[in-house]
């Protein structure tokens, strides 16, 4: 908000429903953000505490204009004995540890995905070479991630955001993978088809094997002829599926992850329920990474608007109930999605607890305060934050996005510990 857009007023002419901007480091006051609307008398004393002696308010986002100013005060007055501050100063330490617990939980969640991504890698690089061998260690990895998704207290789906390596392919697998399970929690999938779902979730592009780089890998639209081939990649798939000995519910995803419920998917234009449950899941998960995170990076959505486009244009595509179970878990603003808060402030979420989607964590831009440090706002705890919109990241300044998301691929992951509530994984 500009200065000129803000009038200076007197501590006396505080109220609920000026909309003000406090002109002070993050930590020399109690408050999440340093400009909000006031809520209540408790805010305002507390804003009196702070030795200010005036503040700036904002007329346009106000709902009410100041108190009429006072007479010049007494000098007794002058020298009144400021509120103890130590409660203020206590909730702000309070929130300092909270948010340095956050950094540490996504610290392990990044190794941990780092980890993981590293074993799937390993996993596809020794498939053919040793099979079998390989085929065990991806069925022992599946079951560790499901029980880790399945049978947490809360499943809370993290977004990396640090420089955790290189920007790899088959971190789409994994992704997969992830969103599969998550949604697997979610409808209560039998503990018998779990396991399948994941394998098949991790192995569906193994067809891409069979298919020529510079067709995965071109940036332009294919042409007929590179489209049919592409598209025997699900054939080719279950064949090798066949081949390392994979279960035939397995092999189905394979064949399958690009059916669509309408009938104008591939390889055999399925429609509906013809369509496997678990490859219905797997399609959904699939469609909205290869959205977010396309060959041509320029063309990624964000995932705000992957999810807005699958449901409001591509709907009939897939199975709506799942579709609707897959939003639900996502929240309405996913994480990787940059935000705008009602007050101006934006950031990004990097954390949304499948219990509670609405109520996200978010990742706050500040200049004045390193991206090592960033704040972090958790909207359960925050009853005041709203957001007002998702923003595309072309709309904010090149140095608040990388703030935010050095990444240039969107990948999750999910906290396999849950602190506090036992070992989940």
């Amino acid at each position: 908000m500009p200065m000129e857009d803000n009038v200076n007023i007197t501590m006396d002419q505080l109220r609920i429903g000026l909309y003000i901007h406090l002109d002070l480091k993050w930590f020399d006051h109690p408050f999440s953000f340093s400009h909000f609307k006031i809520k209540n008398e408790a805010q305002i004393d507390t804003i009196r505490s702070l030795g200010l002696q005036s503040i700036r308010y904002d007329p346009l986002l106000s709902d009410v204009a100041p108190l009429p100013k006072k007479a010049q005060p007494a000098p007794q007055t002058a020298v009144e004995v400021k509120p103890d501050v130590s409660p203020m100063l206590e909730a702000k330490l309070a929130l300092v540890e909270r948010i340095r617990q956050q950094r540490e939980v996504a610290t392990r969640i990044e190794n941990a995905f780092v980890d993981t991504a590293k074993t799937i890698h390993g996993i596809e690089k020794k498939l053919f070479t040793m099979p079998a061998e390989t085929v065990v260690k991806a069925r022992q990895l599946v079951d560790q991630i499901a029980d880790s998704i399945l049978f947490a207290p809360e499943l809370a789906i993290h977004v990396m955001i640090g420089k955790a390596g290189a920007e790899e392919m088959y971190f789409h697998s994994l992704n997969v993978t992830m969103l599969s399970l998550m949604m697997a929690r979610d409808i209560e999938l039998p503990q018998e088809l779990v396991g399948s779902l994941g394998i098949g979730a991790l192995f569906h592009d193994i067809g891409h094997k069979e298919i020529p780089s510079k067709i995965l890998m071109k940036k332009e639209p294919l042409n007929q002829a590179e489209r049919h081939l592409f598209e025997m990649h699900c054939q080719y798939g279950a064949d090798i599926g066949r081949r390392l000995g994979l279960t035939p519910s397995v092999v189905t995803i394979i064949l399958e992850h690009h059916e669509l419920f309408d009938g104008t998917g591939y390889p055999s234009k399925l429609k509906g329920e013809a369509i496997d449950l678990l490859s219905r899941i797997v399609v959904i998960a699939n469609h909205y990474d290869e959205l977010c995170n396309p060959v041509n990076i320029n063309n990624a959505l964000t995932p705000h608007e992957a999810l807005s486009t699958m449901f409001a244009k591509l709907r009939n595509k897939f199975d709506q109930k799942l579709l609707q179970v897959f939003i639900r878990c996502l929240g309405v603003y996913p994480p990787g999605t940059i935000v705008q808060f009602s007050n101006g402030v934006i950031g990004m979420v990097v954390t949304v607890n499948t219990a509670q989607p609405m109520k996200p964590l978010v990742l706050i831009y500040d200049a004045d305060i390193p991206r090592d440090e960033a704040i972090l706002v958790d909207m359960a705890c925050e009853a005041d934050a709203n957001i007002a919109k998702a923003i595309r990241p072309a709309q904010v300044p090149r140095e608040i996005y990388n703030y935010l998301s050095p990444r240039k691929r969107v990948n999750y992951y999910f906290d396999p510990s849950t602190p506090g509530q036992g070992q989940a994984g």
